[in-house]
């Protein structure tokens, strides 16, 4: 099949979407450029002097009614976090002139994927995020309505559909290899072991509030052929996530070298840290998704396409397809709208300091852009905004993070379903 980019104005003359208007911004005055440029309707639902974002993509930001966003507030940018920084976190209301109500306030966060607040799965009433005691790491669910909280004694970093557990990594040891996706506050106790026995994977109950550790990373490395390991390696995990059926979780395993460097292997387990499988062990794998309970979408370095999407089979000899090369071309935050006909994926920025979020038509293998949004160079490394779109349940809208005039980020959603009707 051939592949192609298509225009906005391209997809209206194939009949896949239906008219839009036509909403870009003014110009920002802090920008020197359009904050974005969209010909479907984006609405910037945050405003300053506030800074607002959510972070991660694979997260619920969206309630299952699609009614209310999370969103965390901070008031600065363009630096890393201090141990002090306290975010506040809160609800947004887009039926009521979208409405903030603050929920709580964290020490425990990261610039990319803030405290993991989210939406307890099938929830209209619980949210979950990070939290920092004097000695550890934790996650609070809070009923909003009741007011009541469940204190769970490790933070969590993916939740099981069902919304009764989660697992999770450890967030010092993190911090300690990937500054920006752990938290600051608290130093890794295992600093000085390269694979410890006692860090690693960890399963939460999020009815009893009480953990246990599945997998450690003494097990992880005797699983499988490890890219790299000895005395100048440190191993860690990171980047968690359940699959749709609550029956299995996927994690990347990297093995990093005090001068920085890593290499990554693609794992999947049991719930309990058993039948684990090495899905991609070619030391390059990067942002991914599950497709459904048996297949991941994630970016690699494979033979037979080289840096591109491929699905991965759930197997211990995985099936392994490329997709969309012609037009994924770059590495992004990939999510699939409820349907699985759709990609929602973003670029980072190019020479202009734009980044695109757009969507792959699976079936017939093309592209459409969304819309454009300016990062500054302000905004890079640790603090970056990358724009991370997160959709709502009935995939017709997207969030995403991104600079705005001279407001700094805030959350902007895009109205798609003129596209995906």
């Amino acid at each position: 099949m051939h592949h192609q980019q298509l225009s906005r104005r391209d997809l209206l003359k194939t009949g896949l979407a239906a008219s839009a208007a036509i909403a870009c911004s003014p110009l920002g005055s802090a920008l020197g450029a359009t904050s974005f440029e969209s010909d479907l309707p984006v609405k910037v639902v945050t405003e300053g002097p506030q800074h607002h974002w959510f972070g991660y993509y694979d997260k619920l930001q969206f309630d299952p009614t699609g009614r209310y966003l999370l969103s965390m507030q901070v008031d600065f940018e363009h630096r890393k976090p201090k141990a002090d920084d306290e975010i506040r976190l809160g609800v947004i209301d887009l039926q009521n002139e979208n409405k903030w109500t603050q929920l709580g306030t964290t020490t425990a966060w990261g610039w990319q994927q803030g405290c993991m607040f989210q939406w307890v799965p099938g929830n209209s009433k619980k949210v979950i995020w990070n939290t920092r005691g004097q000695d550890r790491y934790g996650s609070r669910v809070l009923d909003i309505e009741t007011g009541t909280t469940l204190e769970a004694d490790q933070p969590v970093y993916a939740l099981s559909p069902d919304g009764k557990s989660a697992v999770t990594a450890d967030f010092r040891r993190i911090n300690d290899v990937r500054p920006g996706y752990g938290y600051v506050g608290l130093p890794d106790p295992h600093a000085d072991d390269n694979a410890p026995k006692d860090s690693g994977i960890f399963h939460v109950d999020l009815v009893t509030g009480k953990s246990k550790l599945i997998l450690s990373l003494a097990e992880i490395i005797q699983h499988g052929e490890v890219p790299w390991d000895g005395p100048d390696v440190k191993h860690y995990v990171n980047h968690l996530l359940v699959n749709p059926d609550g029956t299995r979780f996927e994690f990347l395993h990297r093995s990093r070298l005090t001068t920085g460097k890593w290499k990554t292997r693609m794992l999947t387990a049991n719930l309990d840290g058993s039948d684990v499988r090495v899905l991609d062990a070619n030391g390059m794998t990067s942002h991914f998704i599950w497709r459904d309970p048996q297949h991941l979408l994630a970016w690699s370095d494979q033979p037979s396409h080289g840096k591109a999407f491929y699905i991965f089979s759930d197997e211990e000899k995985p099936k392994i397809e490329a997709v969309g090369t012609d037009v994924m071309t770059r590495d992004g935050h990939c999510t699939y709208l409820p349907n699985r006909d759709w990609i929602v994926n973003d670029t980072y920025p190019d020479a202009q300091r734009f980044q695109t979020v757009y969507l792959y038509h699976v079936p017939t293998g093309k592209r459409v852009d969304v819309a454009k949004f300016h990062s500054p160079k302000t905004y890079s490394g640790e603090w970056r905004c990358d724009t991370h779109p997160r959709h709502s349940p009935d995939g017709r809208l997207l969030v995403v993070d991104a600079p705005f005039e001279d407001q700094g980020r805030q959350l902007h959603v895009v109205d798609i379903s003129s596209i995906v009707g």
